[in-house]
């Protein structure tokens, strides 16, 4: 079965041994023990049981879910599972990072730099990305890593041409990649894993000396996530396992080495943060939807409501993302960005 098949399987949420990895007493990051809580929340997103609680450390300001999900835990909430609620409004507004013209902003940031002989772009999924930036590099050859089949569909469809199944940190994919790319892209990518500085070596490797990385990722800092606690939906727990403040990714990048070329937020901003808080929060003021996890299913009554209140909400949703569009040119310079874009030279030796 692929990671993406739907499933009915469910570990018990509650027999932590399977769900959750102990908890630390540190930081991933810089090791201290300086902790504090951000956040406890459950599946706002898919209403899948379960409790999750997101930890900062006080000195580096590293943001990560803590105690992490086992393997198993995260096999789980991320697959797709036969019966599950689906409210098309807030995976319309969580997808907002990956529209066309946004992939299109990303590839023209490269631009600068002349066309590239190779390039990887690691977490491709079905390979949008590389779809959109061949319009501006033709003769660019596209690779990709997903830890899902995903990838080799995508190879199929022509928007790769080597698909590579597994994490880039597995030994066998970066034998095989290290050193072959002038440009390697982590595109809302690092947040998702549950190493994100063996990551960026990983992808440091992969580039040939002289070649460039390009991270797009959520800023911690941002003040939606202080003002919208859980309901600031690129907190999106519990699938999202790491976020890292600008400073911490620059200066580990120097400290390989690297020259960064350019890191700020205002190209990199993605206006759905208000949309975001109205499409979870209608979805969790009206009855709770049918999942197959439940006991006792909701009455037929409930459902019908349900259904008839989101479509009622929907103009609420699209003022907030009314709204977002018009605050973005504001919000770009200022701390409610919500994402940053890093890109950084590998030394040339």
């Amino acid at each position: 079965m692929s990671a993406t098949a739907p499933d009915t399987a469910f570990p018990a949420p509650h027999g932590s041994a399977r769900v959750h990895e102990p908890r630390r007493p540190d930081c991933p990051w810089c090791g201290s023990a300086r902790l504090r809580t951000r956040l406890r929340t459950g599946d706002l997103r898919r209403h899948r049981p379960g409790l999750f609680t997101v930890d900062e450390c006080r000195d580096c300001g590293h943001t990560f879910q803590n105690p992490r999900l086992t393997p198993e835990g995260l096999a789980f909430y991320r697959r797709a599972v036969r019966g599950a609620p689906h409210d098309p409004a807030t995976e319309r507004v969580l997808a907002l990072h990956a529209v066309r013209h946004r992939r299109r902003a990303t590839a023209r940031a490269m631009l600068p730099f002349g066309e590239p002989e190779s390039w990887l772009d690691v977490g491709t999924g079905l390979a949008r990305f590389p779809d959109t930036a061949r319009e501006f590099f033709p003769y660019t050859a596209f690779d990709g890593t997903d830890l899902t089949s995903r990838v080799e569909r995508a190879r199929e469809l022509g928007r790769v041409e080597e698909a590579h199944v597994g994490p880039l940190t597995d030994p066998g994919v970066l034998a095989r990649l290290s050193g072959r790319y002038d440009v390697v892209s982590l595109l809302h990518h690092l947040e998702r894993t549950t190493d994100p500085r063996a990551e960026l070596h990983a992808a440091l490797d992969a580039l040939r000396p002289g070649g460039h990385l390009l991270i797009e990722t959520l800023d911690p800092r941002c003040a939606y996530a202080a003002l919208f606690g859980r309901w600031w939906l690129p907190y999106d727990q519990p699938r999202r396992l790491h976020l890292l403040p600008r400073r911490n990714l620059r200066e580990e990048l120097e400290a390989r080495g690297c020259e960064i070329v350019t890191a700020g937020h205002r190209a990199a901003h993605v206006p759905h943060d208000l949309a975001g808080l109205a499409a979870l929060a209608l979805s969790h003021a009206l009855p709770a939807p049918d999942t197959p996890w439940r006991a006792i299913p909701p009455s037929p009554a409930d459902q019908r409501l349900r259904a008839a209140l989101l479509r009622a909400g929907t103009p609420l949703v699209i003022a907030a993302a009314a709204l977002d569009l018009a605050l973005s040119p504001l919000a770009r310079h200022t701390p409610l960005a919500n994402t940053y874009r890093v890109i950084a030279r590998r030394p040339k030796r």
